[in-house]
């Protein structure tokens, strides 16, 4: 008897675990629909970058702060789901070898074949039923593209019943973040910096992050070394309240969007 009700017990819970995700890459496609149907009528599309971040921190860094802030970001509207994060954005001409390509494992998208991405799983998401959707990027280059697709799109969809909207993910919060950290006497940095390093702390340190190489980070310069702030005041705690800021100014922009209609 205890086994068959800790089985069921088992049961219940894994499915509840299931349902609660937000994140359509857990779901199966009766549950997507379902879920539309139940009202998740808003599409969360954030695009992340797979580019060199120095020495001391690896490719992933956009990608993971993308995929948790968007799925906080539904987690908090309540009515969204998240599509999978688009992993790779304009970082550099690999023939030339610019920007970023100057460093191995970056890939880099062209600006038109980037828009056209995010176009296609924007109307992906169209097509399956949802009426809201929402485009962000976390990587710098490749905002003017995102901001263009949703724009377009939602010219075309307007008149069907729904809305395509780019929501501005780094203006504010950059603006937040450097504000906090000359607060605590701590110099903003840009690529691969401070805030960027403290996020990916607080995200996944074990694995993103290699503290023996902060001094090869700081050494610079930024063509040698891929970045030019010395990344040692990093804190994940610090990345928490960074990552807050991103979400909650999303989030934000969001419901102020939804409620124009």
């Amino acid at each position: 008897m205890r086994i068959i009700v800790a089985s069921a017990l088992f049961l219940i819970l894994a499915t509840g675990a299931r349902a609660q995700s937000v994140f359509i890459e857990d779901m199966t496609w009766p549950e997507v629909r379902d879920a539309i149907a139940a009202g998740k009528t808003t599409a969360i599309i954030y695009a992340g970058g797979l580019e060199q971040n120095g020495p001391h921190m690896a490719l992933a860094k956009h990608n993971l702060i993308a995929r948790h802030v968007a799925g906080q970001i539904a987690a908090k509207l309540g009515n969204a789901l998240v599509y999978p994060v688009v992993p790779y954005s304009p970082a550099g001409d690999g023939m030339a070898r610019t920007g970023h390509m100057r460093f191995p494992g970056t890939v880099s998208l062209s600006p038109d074949v980037f828009m056209g991405v995010m176009r296609q799983v924007a109307a992906s998401a169209l097509s399956s039923g949802f009426k809201q959707v929402y485009l962000l990027a976390d990587h710098g280059q490749g905002v003017a593209e995102v901001r263009v697709a949703a724009e377009s799109l939602d010219a075309e969809w307007r008149p069907k019943g729904a809305r395509v909207r780019y929501i501005d993910a780094q203006t504010a919060p950059t603006q937040k973040m450097n504000a906090y950290m000359k607060e605590k006497g701590i110099a903003p940095g840009g690529h691969a910096g401070i805030a960027e390093t403290s996020q990916v702390m607080s995200i996944d340190e074990k694995r993103q992050i290699r503290r023996d190489k902060y001094a090869l980070s700081a050494a610079g310069p930024e063509p040698a070394a891929g970045v030019l702030v010395d990344p040692t005041p990093a804190t994940a705690d610090m990345g928490r309240i960074f990552l807050e800021m991103k979400v909650a100014s999303a989030v934000e922009q969001i419901q102020a969007a939804a409620a124009q209609k």
